[in-house]
């Protein structure tokens, strides 16, 4: 078996064997291929694909390259949630806590920036003294004194998706399918969470720009998660909008500031943020803990509002600064510095409606504040922006 042959086999639009796919993982964590050479294979896959069989043994492949946790001995029943990503993605924040309060436990491995996304691990490095790196033993510590945790997966978890995680990043191949699918559900499968919900963005702030890419990323995880024991629902919800009314990948601060002055609020947007985040972070714990509350039906109305009720109890506990504090960070983030806001009027060419926001453009230059691209908008030739 040799990388090269491996490489010109799917270059060809072949498809790759089992035996294949098993000596190409293994050598590729071991060092043994190199990166040049498995950035090669990532090319040829995002260009020709692979059929189910390939995406379910690369997974299971990457997911035996490490080791894999249980959470067994927790009292109570564990869900997660994970993202495809977004521009403004940071439902993740006040998510985990809310779920926590409602009586599962939530072990949220989180990533870094992944092409024009944010990582919410990122985000959170912003908080001086928050630690993204905890061995098995710290993780399950907060999740038996706070309920929830955001951590990084370790070195021991799934190591071959931690070197091509970074290497996608860099070599064009973020938006192949089934390298998205692969990476996702390794991590999650190896965590061993008892249940798996599935955020997949679709829009034009989203990898998957269109319904039936969308479709087709949102199924395959599912059917991964399934053949391997792990309950899993997919959402498939709109990036076609920024879900961040400050400037996206100005400042990860400014992020999470926002989502904790909300929380303590009580978690209610501001009225110019719109309505989709709100939406998601209702809808999206309303299917995690479908199952582990009596009588919480997750396609209902009452069933967001039954979270949307607990998000309101979350207000004199603090749940975001109180997970965040159990990782070694200073809880008083009112105290942390904040940069002066500069501002630039605009004033546009003529009159017209905005009828879809360039998502992704506004992330790339995010000095250009897109709190007024909403669709439907009125703009004015004679007002500034």
């Amino acid at each position: 078996m040799d990388a090269i042959s491996v490489i010109r086999a799917k270059r060809d639009r072949g498809r790759l064997t089992d035996e294949q796919i098993d000596w190409m993982i293994d050598a590729y964590t071991k060092g043994v291929v190199a990166d040049e050479q498995m950035s090669a294979l990532a090319m040829a896959i995002l260009l020709n694909g692979m059929d189910r069989a390939e995406i379910a043994r690369w997974t299971a492949a990457m997911i035996k390259s490490g080791e894999r946790m249980d959470f067994s001995s927790l009292p109570v029943p564990t869900a997660d949630k994970h993202s495809t990503g977004g521009v403004g993605d940071k439902i993740t924040l006040p998510l985990a806590p809310l779920v926590a309060a409602c009586g599962a436990a939530v072990p949220q491995l989180s990533g870094r920036g992944l092409g024009h996304t944010g990582g919410t691990l990122d985000k959170l490095e912003s908080i001086p003294g928050w630690r993204a790196l905890l061995s098995n033993d710290e993780m399950m510590q907060v999740l038996r004194d706070v309920g929830s945790v955001i951590c990084a997966a370790g070195d021991g978890l799934a190591p071959a998706d931690k070197k091509l995680y970074a290497l996608r990043d860099v070599t064009g191949t973020v938006e192949a399918i089934p390298l998205i699918a692969s990476s996702i559900m390794s991590k999650k499968i190896a965590e061993g969470t008892g249940s798996l919900v599935l955020d997949v963005k679709v829009g034009s702030g989203a990898f998957m720009k269109n319904i039936e890419d969308a479709r087709e990323l949102a199924s395959t995880m599912v059917g991964l998660g399934t053949d391997h024991g792990v309950k899993t629902v997919a959402l498939l919800t709109d990036m076609s909008t920024p879900l961040e009314a400050s400037p996206p990948g100005r400042t990860r601060w400014l992020s999470v500031r926002r989502v904790g002055s909300r929380s303590r609020r009580g978690g209610t947007p501001r009225p110019r943020e719109g309505t989709d985040r709100r939406a998601c972070t209702l809808a999206l714990p309303a299917r995690m803990l479908h199952g582990k509350r009596p009588g919480l039906n997750p396609h209902r109305r009452p069933g967001t509002k039954v979270t949307s009720r607990r998000a309101a109890a979350m207000r004199p506990l603090r749940a975001p600064t109180i997970m965040i504090a159990a990782q070694a960070a200073d809880p008083v983030t009112r105290t942390l510095p904040v940069a002066k806001e500069r501002s630039t009027s605009l004033t546009a060419s003529s009159s017209g409606s905005v009828l879809q926001p360039a998502t992704t453009r506004v992330r790339r230059h995010g000095r250009l504040a897109p709190s007024w691209l909403t669709c439907g908008r009125d703009l004015s030739a004679q007002r500034p922006l």
